[in-house]
């Protein structure tokens, strides 16, 4: 069995390290597993880039090419939109040399691949939402339109709008064999709801993690090693685009702070020190970027709660690294948030959006005579429930049996 793990990247974003992880998952079973990528930034010799300089320079312009047409409508909804019309990527090529028996698409925009590429893959495809754009006119996430429409508008704002909804309708119908996978209960529910993809096969499977490389440290190490106070109780926030992108919740998290004692004190990576002062009352250390599993271990470690303010979410990795670590989360409930944190057994489950439950979740986590439990819950829920030889067995399972029906 030859699987091809298909994502834009091979580790900067979330969807990337969760591709990633699926594809040295396969091979630490014994599947031989490729993944192929747009831009390449390990030196994994299993994972197929770009071949030639020419190409390593292209490929890290195609995701501006791909933004230019919606540049033009300068009324466009501020949140992130492709509409993946670039031409001659020949990532389409590739995959039909590699000649895999299954296709598992993951996050391919950026300018990686045009909509209709899709459909001139020779084998069976599967395909991992990340993000809800595979099912929606453009947008990747449904927060400036119609929710109850799982992202998808029954009449589009943009004509460049109505253009992508008719490409992907066209295209998914001219595709053989194609499986949808909702890692979060909530996105495959979008999904199955949706127009463009009601009809396709749709299965929920999560993302997974290797229990071994994310668990718990020593905590008053990893807070030397960081220069973090040793008598403090940490509360830790993170993400990509932490403190810029609206959707992380960085706002909603400033609101709660205000009901949380100035004794706590807040640790923030994926953003640099403000050039402007947050006006919370909490002491803050940035961390910056923080890159590797090694170094994400022992931060989570420090932490004595992480908090995950997000507005959407589908499945966290922050939320499903923390609890691997031991370290309980606090969430709004929303998106696939309960797949991961069951409320007041290994975290806290806000009402959606109210800040001050937010707050209160922090406080009733911090302050929990049942401390050490929630931490062992936390750490064994993503044992049982995600850990790559857990998981890994279901994605083999779910190929074999598309292969044995295309056959």
């Amino acid at each position: 069995m030859k699987i091809l793990i298909v994502n834009s990247s091979d580790i900067q974003g979330g969807s990337a390290r969760a591709a990633y992880r699926l594809h040295r998952a396969l091979l630490d079973a014994g599947v031989d597993s490729q993944m192929l990528v747009q831009s390449k930034n390990n030196d994994d010799y299993t994972v197929i880039g770009s071949r030639t300089k020419v190409q390593k320079v292209f490929a890290k312009l195609r995701p501006t090419f791909d933004s230019l047409p919606m540049r033009l409508y300068k009324n466009r909804i501020k949140a992130l939109f492709s509409q993946s019309w670039v031409p001659f990527g020949g990532i389409v090529d590739r995959i039909n040399e590699l000649n895999p028996d299954i296709v598992h698409l993951h996050w391919i925009c950026g300018g990686m691949m045009r909509i209709e590429d899709v459909a001139r893959i020779k084998v069976p495809i599967v395909w991992s939402l990340h993000d809800m754009w595979v099912f929606t006119d453009g947008y990747h996430y449904d927060s400036d339109f119609d929710i109850q429409n799982h992202g998808l508008p029954s009449e589009p704002k943009l004509l460049i709008q109505k253009k992508i909804a008719k490409r992907k309708a066209k295209t998914y119908k001219n595709i053989k064999s194609m499986t949808i996978i909702g890692l979060s209960a909530w996105l495959n529910d979008c999904s199955k709801n949706s127009a463009l993809l009601g009809g396709k096969r749709h299965i929920n499977l999560p993302n997974l993690i290797d229990t071994k490389v994310f668990s718990s440290f020593d905590k008053q190490q990893a807070r030397s090693l960081f220069n973090l106070p040793a008598d403090k109780k940490l509360v830790l926030f993170g993400a990509m685009g932490a403190t810029s992108d609206p959707r992380k919740g960085f706002k909603e998290l400033l609101k709660a702070l205000e009901y949380i004692s100035a004794e706590y004190e807040l640790i923030v990576f994926g953003s640099s020190v403000p050039k402007e002062p947050q006006g919370f009352k909490q002491k803050a250390y940035y961390l910056g970027n923080l890159h590797d599993d090694v170094s994400l271990r022992i931060l989570y470690s420090a932490a004595d709660v992480m908090v995950v303010p997000s507005l959407q979410e589908n499945l966290s990795n922050t939320i499903m690294e923390s609890l691997a670590c031991g370290v309980p989360v606090i969430g709004f409930d929303i998106g696939g948030n309960s797949d991961l944190i069951e409320h007041k057994k290994n975290g806290y489950l806000a009402k959606p959006y109210e800040t001050q439950d937010l707050a209160q979740g922090v406080k009733w986590v911090l302050n929990n005579h049942n401390y050490d439990s929630l931490c062992n819950n936390a750490r064994k829920k993503i044992i049982t429930e995600f850990d790559s030889k857990v998981v890994v067995k279901k994605y083999i399972e779910l190929y074999k049996g598309i292969i044995n029906q295309y056959e």
